[in-house]
């Protein structure tokens, strides 16, 4: 792999980023139907870092050597498959869309005129096949692609390599490790996973698909003690 940007997956550890990526926070919120990441807290720039990916640091994001204590069993168990050989290709009218079904619950296929899925059914219309392409290229997780029907190529933003903590204002929660812009993604046995403009890593510790996020956050009601979160009471 070429000198660059990176991120290398400890064995039951932390993620080592290196190569002075850009690290921020981002907040979901609602706004009408559909939802925006807002900015919130700044972290300091660092040519490399430590991010926890047990959940049970007392710096997050930052790794503090807690997965020691713990324990941590960090295996991972994702598909190391292609994203073109996992997803399924759901076809509209207008525009095409895979879902390869790793969902982060960011909720961002989620427009005002309906979701995704729905608005590729509807993709004659124009305005919602604009939605669909919005609807997938905003999915944080890369679970949706927005494919155009004649060349068969992708649409994505563009992305320079940058990772943003994701926190949820609506659900109260503390989310996965937003990666983007094609930073490569190196197991703990030394394999590369498919380099992807988006993807979502776990980071509350509990994903079934690591090192990915699988929404298991919102099931534990993960928090990381952020000051956008820390006031707000869980819902009921």
């Amino acid at each position: 792999m070429k000198d660059g940007p990176k991120i290398r997956i400890l064995e039951n550890g932390p993620y080592l980023v290196t190569e002075n990526v850009p690290l921020g926070e981002k907040i979901i919120t609602r706004v009408g139907n559909h939802y925006e990441l807002r900015r919130g807290r700044n972290f300091p720039q660092m040519e490399g870092y430590a991010l926890c990916r047990c959940g049970g640091s007392k710096t997050k994001p930052f790794c503090d050597g807690t997965h020691e204590e713990i324990e941590f069993n960090g295996e991972e168990t994702a598909s190391r498959e292609k994203y073109r050989s996992r997803a399924f290709l759901f076809e509209g009218p207008g525009i095409d869309m895979l879902d390869d079904f790793r969902c982060a619950f960011a909720r961002f296929c989620h427009r005002e005129k309906g979701n995704a899925w729905e608005l590729v059914e509807m993709s004659d219309d124009e305005e919602c096949r604009n939605e669909a392409i919005k609807a997938a290229s905003e999915c944080i997780a890369g679970r949706l692609t927005a494919v155009e029907k004649k060349t068969g190529k992708e649409i994505e933003p563009l992305y320079k390599p940058s990772i943003d903590i994701i926190q949820d204002l609506e659900l109260r929660v503390s989310g996965g490790i937003f990666v983007k812009g094609h930073i490569p993604i190196e197991s703990s046995d030394g394999v590369f996973y498919e380099p992807r403009n988006r993807v979502t890593l776990c980071r509350c510790g509990k994903s079934s698909n690591k090192p990915f996020c699988d929404a298991t956050h919102v099931k534990i009601k993960f928090k990381d003690g952020s000051p956008g979160l820390k006031f707000l009471k869980d819902p009921e």
